[in-house]
């Protein structure tokens, strides 16, 4: 996000995404976006997605088609997006309700400067922790499939 993204986030709902299932986590923070509420999630890379690692990386790995010459629909790389991306797909977009939705939400890698001391919820009903699975990190997935955090590439 950009150098203002943080700007007027009082009065926002702050969630930490540490050890929540992706798709619950997404179907709940949909609903709540579409009853009006402004949401924050922070640490978007600590998500996490059910399943053997190699499976879910060859699934993005077809949606992506690397190696192939394709023009789109793009798909994101990075924690932050791919986590707006989900969400996203549980909206609807289309319509004015969804658009508006949309724009009352905001995804973050980590915790940004303006977010440090804000009370961060938790949804209990997305917890990794009831899983019996294996599972991989937004962020480990990101890497697999291109992404590189700023401070590696320097």
């Amino acid at each position: 996000m950009g150098r203002g993204a943080t700007r007027g986030l009082e009065g926002w709902t702050v969630i930490d995404a540490t050890g929540l299932v992706l798709g619950r986590m997404a179907s709940v923070v949909a609903k709540r976006l579409l009853m009006g509420e402004h949401i924050a999630i922070v640490n978007a890379e600590k998500a996490v997605i059910s399943g053997k690692k190699k499976a879910v990386v060859k699934r993005y790995k077809d949606r992506l088609q690397i190696g192939h010459y394709r023009k789109g629909p793009y798909w994101p790389r990075r924690p932050d997006r791919i986590v707006w991306r989900t969400i996203r797909g549980m909206l609807p977009r289309y319509k004015e309700k969804g658009k508006e939705a949309l724009r009352r939400l905001k995804v973050f890698i980590g915790v940004p400067e303006e977010l440090r001391g804000a009370d961060a919820q938790t949804i209990p009903e997305a917890s990794a922790q009831k899983l019996r699975c294996p599972y991989i990190t937004v962020g480990e997935l990101a890497r697999e499939i291109g992404w590189r955090p700023p401070e590696e590439v320097r």
